[in-house]
């Protein structure tokens, strides 16, 4: 832990030696403030139990080791079965280096970064020379860790012939299809490499994109980013599900991240299921959806209701009354008809049973000028072994009957192969090169 700041000490301390501490100072000492306060994100740092099994991340505080250090090293990448931080920046970078022994130099010096921003440390050694433009960029200095994590994967066009690296691309790793209502924009489009930073402080995730950003001058350069916010964890004592912009809790449906078998069946791909450089990795799909907030809010509530297959208060599911109630696609209401509507999200969205890792989080991005109207939804980040029996599938379905398609579009779209973890004295992506 950092050592308090001489104005909270001073307020320790009255000079009849009682304890004076302002409610500012508090908030600071809690890690609260910022943009935490502003946004009311949604934080979460344990676990909680569904009764049939499954898994929801659920809010951690301060005390339960809000801002402590996530290892960079391990046996996959951080950031994927972790528990989601409080804030996400997502970077797709195109690269421009010349040669493949450059882009192996960029993940080298990525690594380096990583691995020192994961556990709070500045980058280099020209931080205090006057001389020289600083080795980090400065923002996070004296600021702890807050769980940070830099999750690294490859795009399709990164095997293209530049590299010389085509044969060595996964069956897997294809364009993903146009999907109905897809109102995709190329400024939110695919990249050679995606990187997903988070943290439970949006300074700290926003240094490290920056940072890396600044590492790939001449090697890499940004092609879009997206910010992402939950309630932070301190604002929900309960530790409940979090809820998205339209209201509803989000991620309920989550498989039991503490069940290895259940990983290696969803979420990391095998020794068998493709090139050798990708067992223990992942396939990331990052899809940026936007919500028309403004015709959401004039829906009745049960409207709503309907079109999730769910309490917006409590998070059950229609067939049932409490959150973790398993989903009953045969139970009927009172007039005969299906408790959950045909068309309901989570209906569709169960149908085969198929089963992919959400790691969602809400985006605001301001105004849109050309309609008047908020750019604000859902940063919709998900893992799965096998994309095409996977996500494809289950995108597919919603897409044609999702009773959610009325108050949605996917403009963005990308996916990503996201390496096998670092073991020290290596670096992201040396199972490929």
């Amino acid at each position: 832990m950092t050592k308090p700041t001489d104005k909270v000490k001073e307020n320790r301390e009255s000079s009849s030696g009682k304890t004076n501490i302002s409610r500012r100072d508090l908030l600071k000492m809690a890690g609260i403030g910022g943009a935490g306060l502003l946004l009311g994100g949604a934080g979460i740092g344990a676990l909680m139990k569904s009764k049939d099994g499954g898994s929801v991340f659920a809010s951690s505080s301060p005390a339960d080791g809000y801002h402590e250090a996530i290892p960079f090293y391990g046996d996959h990448q951080a950031g994927v079965t972790t528990p989601a931080q409080d804030f996400v920046v997502f970077a797709s970078f195109d690269l421009t280096a010349a040669s493949v022994d450059e882009v192996r130099k960029l993940f080298q010096d990525w690594t380096a970064a990583s691995a020192i921003m994961a556990q709070g440390g500045m980058i280099g050694d020209d931080n205090d020379n006057l001389n020289v433009p600083p080795s980090d960029t400065g923002e996070a200095a004296g600021l702890q860790p807050s769980k940070t994590t830099l999750t690294f994967g490859v795009g399709p066009s990164f095997f293209d012939s530049r590299y010389g690296l085509a044969d060595r691309k996964p069956a897997e790793l294809a364009e993903l299809p146009s999907f109905g209502g897809d109102a995709l924009r190329p400024e939110w489009v695919g990249g050679d490499i995606g990187v997903q930073a988070c943290a439970n402080d949006m300074q700290v995730a926003f240094r490290a994109i920056r940072n890396l950003a600044r590492i790939a001058r001449g090697k890499a350069t940004l092609r879009w980013t997206q910010e992402g916010f939950q309630r932070t964890s301190g604002s929900d004592p309960q530790g409940g599900t979090a809820r998205n912009l339209m209201g509803f809790k989000d991620g309920t449906g989550n498989p039991d991240v503490n069940d290895a078998a259940k990983m290696n069946e969803v979420v990391w791909t095998q020794s068998g299921d493709g090139p050798s450089w990708m067992a223990g990795g992942s396939y990331m799909v990052v899809r940026r959806i936007r919500i028309r907030v403004e015709v959401w809010d004039r829906s009745t509530l049960g409207d709503q209701e309907a079109t999730f297959g769910r309490h917006r208060a409590s998070g059950a599911p229609l067939s049932g009354k409490d959150e973790f109630d398993k989903i009953d696609l045969e139970r009927k209401d009172e007039k005969g008809k299906p408790a959950i509507p045909m068309n309901a999200h989570i209906r569709v969205a169960r149908e085969d049973n198929v089963q992919i890792l959400r790691r969602s989080y809400s985006y605001s991005s301001g105004l849109d000028t050309r309609t008047g109207q908020l750019d604000a939804g859902l940063l919709f980040i998900a893992y799965n072994r096998n994309v095409a029996k996977q996500f494809i599938p289950m995108q597919r379905r919603l897409a044609q009957s999702d009773a959610l398609n009325e108050y949605i579009e996917h403009n963005g779209s990308a996916l990503f192969a996201c390496f096998p973890g670092v073991k020290e004295g290596g670096y992201i992506g040396d199972t490929l090169f």
